[in-house]
């Protein structure tokens, strides 16, 4: 470890970072207070909260590209637990985040053509060939990436991350360690449960030798408190949506979901929530609703467009429907009740293994059941994701048992959550104004 890898770490990325990200956020704060004070004839004023997680994320962005000499450096797969490599002080990095952050800059497109140009077909998930596309071009819009000692995958997401990841570890020649999470139709059974644990307890000596340290117990117990923590807080951010009118979106969710992804177990994510909590309550006791003149409330069901919220955030609105919650964002939310401070390894298994990617549609259709009632739906919006299967699948059937058994209407939106070459906006625009009057 040099001095001057010491240096840029902890005096540009740190201290100077800081005060530019600062700077940064004062002038976004300043443009959300221009875009509130114009107003908008459909939506309510923007979060603030959002300048506030630009600084968080964008600082972590800015210390990976020093990173290198100072950390071992570990990236991660969305679904994975993450605990262990946070008590050994890994610097964490996961690339679902970065080609989520790609597909909202627009940048999707061409970097998926450019994995495509390498073999890798459309058929794939979009994330996995907007993130390899950025590899091959060498560009990203977060400055640099830091090459990590050390890739952790769960398949609790999808089998499509466990290949994606594996090529990137080939290309960067550094190991990959996978976490192999059985199927859900039910709750978890204790051999299920004992499978995942003893993966977990494999990773630790494999992620010590290349941190090259020992795992300190109380250090890993203190890690899930705080990320359970988050996740608490994170919970309560969403529920916060039951109000009527509703303070925020789905979309909103979507933006705000970056830490409890990238950040959860820091300190920071768990004083972010907080923050946002507390303008979230703002907005209930002044009757401020993130939808003006709120009529439908519905559900939005699998991935976002990344390339098109605002657009699909305002069509929407205008048609004064309120996406009020979302079950993807649940994800890092719902399963946190399985963490156990006291027991980790074990706690850990159980958490990860009850991701909603992990359960069969029959629960992802009685969740939503729930959500209908809890939220005070009536409609949902299930975005039949071209690139993401294993969320879509059975969305025809859910849809049909929850008009005849609920009553609701809902529409099947076809997209994709990365690539927008196969998103129409003159069909989409058709489509949600059937589905209005629909409910009307």
């Amino acid at each position: 470890m040099s001095l001057g890898n010491l240096v840029n770490y902890y005096l540009t990325a740190g201290l100077v970072g800081k005060q530019v990200l600062r700077r940064q956020k004062r002038k976004q704060l300043h443009k959300i207070e221009q875009i509130s004070l114009k107003g908008d004839p459909d939506l309510g004023p923007p979060l603030k909260a959002t300048a506030r997680m630009s600084e968080l994320l964008s600082h972590q962005y800015l210390k990976g590209r020093y990173t290198e000499g100072v950390k071992k450096v570990a990236w991660f797969s969305s679904g994975a637990p993450i605990e262990i490599l946070q008590a050994l002080g890994f610097f964490l990095y996961t690339p679902d985040n970065h080609a989520a952050l790609c597909g909202a800059r627009k940048l999707g497109v061409e970097f998926s053509e450019i994995a495509e140009s390498r073999g890798y077909p459309r058929e794939i998930c979009s994330y996995a060939r907007t993130d390899i596309g950025s590899y091959f071009a060498g560009r990203t819009p977060v400055g640099k990436i830091p090459k990590p000692d050390l890739i952790v995958v769960s398949n609790n997401i999808c089998q499509t991350i466990l290949h994606w990841y594996q090529a990137m570890g080939t290309y960067l020649e550094v190991p990959v360690f996978l976490i192999d999470t059985p199927f859900l139709f039910e709750d978890a059974a204790s051999h299920q449960i004992e499978f995942v644990k003893q993966q977990l307890e494999e990773l630790i000596p494999v992620a010590e030798r290349i941190a090259g340290k020992k795992l300190d117990w109380k250090q890993l117990q203190e890690t899930c408190r705080i990320g359970k923590e988050c996740s608490d807080l994170w919970m309560e951010v969403l529920q916060r949506a039951k109000a009527k009118p509703s303070p925020i979106t789905g979309f909103d969710a979507f933006i705000l979901m970056g830490p409890i992804v990238a950040l959860r177990g820091e300190w920071s994510t768990a004083a972010f929530y907080r923050e946002v909590l507390d303008e979230i309550d703002e907005r209930i006791n002044a009757g401020i609703g993130a939808v003006k003149k709120e009529k439908h409330r519905v559900l939005w069901d699998n991935l976002p467009i990344w390339y098109n919220l605002k657009w699909m955030s305002r069509k929407l609105a205008g048609h004064h429907i309120a996406v009020t919650v979302s079950n993807y964002t649940y994800q890092w939310a719902e399963p946190a009740r399985y963490f156990d401070t006291s027991r980790p390894i074990e706690g850990m298994a159980k958490t990860y293994l009850h991701s909603i990617l992990n359960r069969s549609s029959g629960y992802k259709l009685n969740h939503m059941k729930e959500m209908i009632a809890e939220f005070d739906l009536n409609g949902v919006l299930l975005h039949s994701d071209r690139s993401c299967k294993p969320y879509s699948l059975g969305q025809l059937d859910q849809s049909t048992k929850l008009l005849n058994e609920l009553g609701i209407p809902s529409l099947i939106l076809e997209a994709d959550h990365n690539d927008s070459r196969v998103f129409s906006e003159e069909q989409v625009s058709n489509r949600l104004q059937a589905f209005a009057e629909m409910m009307d």
